[in-house]
C-alpha cells in the first residue's frame, strides 16, 4: 500500500478515536451550558482529575473499567456538591459563575500537582484490547476502536435519555426555555444538578480511558477544555447531535492539522469556531439562546 494512503488511512483511525473522546467530554459539557447558560471552565479540570484518580485506582490493584467508572461516580459527586452548594447560590450571576468555575480549575490544578507530582503517567492499555487488527491492508489498533465504540454506545444512551424519557424531556424543555419550564413545575435545579453531574462523571470517564493514548500531565486540563469549547460553539448548546457532529469535525481537523499543516495546527482548529460565531453564533445545530 502506498504511503500516502497508509498514513491517511491511520490519520483517519487516529481522528475517528479522537473525535469518540471528545464527544465524552463535551456531550455533558453542552447540556450543562444548554441550561445553565455558563461555561463551566472546571470541565477540562473534571477531565484531568478523573485521569489522575483513575491511575491512582489502577496503581491500586483495581481493574481498568471499574476504575473508569469509580473515578466517574466520584467526580460526579465533586460536581453535585459544587452545583449544589456554590453555583446554585450565584444563580443568575454569570460572571461570578465563570469566575468561580476558572478559580476551582486552578485549585484542581495545583491540587494534583502537589498530590501527583509533575511528571506524566502512562497508564496501560487494558488486557483484551492490545494489538491491532488488520483489515484491508491496515492495521487498526484494538483499543481505539473499543473507545469509538464506548462512544458511540454512549450517544446512542443519551439520545434515548434525552428524546424517549420524561426526564429527558424536562431536560429538553429547561434547554429550550427555563423560566417557562419553571412555570409549568419543572424542578430546574434539580435538572441543573444532575446534568451537572451527568457532565461530570462523563469527563472523569473519558479521562481515564483516554489516559493510555494521552497519557495524564500537569496541563491536560488546559488542553482539553478549549477543545470542549469549539465542539460546543460548533455543534450548539444543549444538542447531543451537535456535541456528536461537532466532535468528529474537531477530531479530524485536530489529527490532520497538526500532520499536515503543524504551523497553522491552531488556525485550522480555531478557524470553524470563528467561522460559526460570525455566520451562525447558535451553532450548527443549536437554537438561539433566550
Amino acid at each position: 500500500m502506498p504511503a500516502d494512503i497508509y498514513l491517511w488511512a491511520t490519520l483517519a483511525v487516529n481522528s475517528i478515536a479522537y473525535g469518540g473522546l471528545l464527544f465524552l467530554l463535551s456531550a455533558g459539557f453542552s447540556l450543562i451550558f444548554g441550561l445553565m447558560r455558563i461555561p463551566n471552565l472546571m470541565h477540562g479540570s473534571f477531565f484531568m482529575l478523573g485521569a489522575y484518580l483513575g491511575a491512582q485506582f489502577l496503581s491500586a490493584g483495581l481493574n481498568f473499567w471499574l476504575a473508569a467508572l469509580l473515578s466517574g461516580l466520584a467526580m460526579a459527586v465533586v460536581g453535585g456538591l459544587v452545583e449544589r452548594f456554590l453555583l446554585r447560590r450565584l444563580a443568575g450571576q454569570e460572571l461570578a459563575q465563570v469566575l468561580l468555575t476558572l478559580g476551582f480549575s486552578f485549585i484542581i490544578a495545583d491540587l494534583c500537582l502537589m498530590i501527583w507530582g509533575g511528571d506524566p503517567i502512562q497508564p496501560s492499555t487494558p488486557a483484551g484490547t492490545v494489538g491491532s487488527i488488520r483489515a484491508f491492508g491496515l492495521f487498526f489498533p484494538v483499543y481505539r476502536l473499543v473507545l469509538l465504540g464506548i462512544a458511540v454506545a454512549t450517544a446512542i444512551a443519551l439520545w434515548a435519555l434525552i428524546d424517549w424519557t420524561r426526564l429527558g424531556a424536562m431536560i429538553r424543555a429547561g434547554v429550550d426555555d427555563a423560566p417557562i419550564a419553571r412555570v409549568v413545575g419543572i424542578k430546574v435545579s434539580g435538572l441543573f444538578t444532575l446534568i451537572f453531574c451527568l457532565g461530570a462523571a462523563l469527563a472523569a470517564f473519558a479521562g481515564v480511558i483516554g489516559a493510555p493514548i494521552l497519557s495524564v500531565y500537569p496541563g491536560l486540563d488546559v488542553d482539553m477544555l478549549p477543545l470542549a469549547l469549539i465542539v460546543v460553539i460548533l455543534g450548539g448548546t444543549g444538542s447531543l447531535l451537535g456535541a456528536l457532529v461537532g466532535s468528529f469535525v474537531i477530531g479530524f481537523l485536530y489529527n490532520f492539522g497538526q500532520a499536515m499543516l503543524p504551523d497553522l495546527a491552531y488556525v485550522i482548529l480555531f478557524l470553524p469556531m470563528v467561522l460559526v460565531l460570525v455566520l451562525r453564533p447558535q451553532g450548527l445545530f443549536g437554537r438561539m439562546l433566550p
